[in-house]
């Protein structure tokens, strides 16, 4: 007796291609998540957050700048800036070019952090990702990004500052 298949609106190809989209999306965050916990007390997104200010003009981001980066909500990125703040990382205050802003700005304790955590982290992401791609498949990822992102949402993504030089 052979087994039913489920309906689908995909095609073989495209369902093979979206269980392994899938399985990554489920895989890949729990690796990047269990070295940074173990290593330096942070989830990947925690990281995100503070490797995003740390990359911002005099380490400094609006709150609400940040949650898109980070496509969270305010709710959840203020519990992540209220830890931040108490363990020194972090701490916010009102823009002043516009008062109905909050700036979220990384401490130099935050940055120590940054620079003591993300080496380890790069070196996974390394291992786990581009180690097992061409020059031509990172290029061909990060097009393939660029347009699914796009298709998500008009959204402004982060984007790493252009290396000086």
């Amino acid at each position: 007796m052979t087994a039913a298949l489920p309906p689908s609106g995909l095609d073989p190809d495209q369902l093979e291609a979206w269980a392994a989209i899938a399985t990554l999306l489920e895989r890949l965050p729990a690796a990047l998540d269990a070295q940074l916990q173990r290593d330096s007390g942070l989830t990947h997104y925690e990281h995100g957050l503070l490797f995003a200010l740390d990359t911002a003009p005099d380490r400094t981001l609006r709150m609400s700048t940040l949650a898109g980066y980070a496509s969270s909500t305010l709710s959840r990125l203020s519990r992540a800036i209220s830890r931040f703040e108490k363990n020194g990382w972090a701490h916010r205050q009102t823009d002043p070019a516009d008062g109905r802003f909050t700036l979220a700005i990384l401490t130099d304790a935050g940055h120590e952090l940054v620079g003591r955590s993300t080496p380890a982290h790069h070196a996974l992401v390394q291992e786990l990702v581009f180690d097992r791609l061409t020059r031509a498949q990172v290029a061909q990822l990060r097009q393939i990004s660029a347009r699914i992102n796009a298709g998500i949402g008009p959204a402004p993504t982060w984007v790493p500052p252009k290396a000086d030089g």
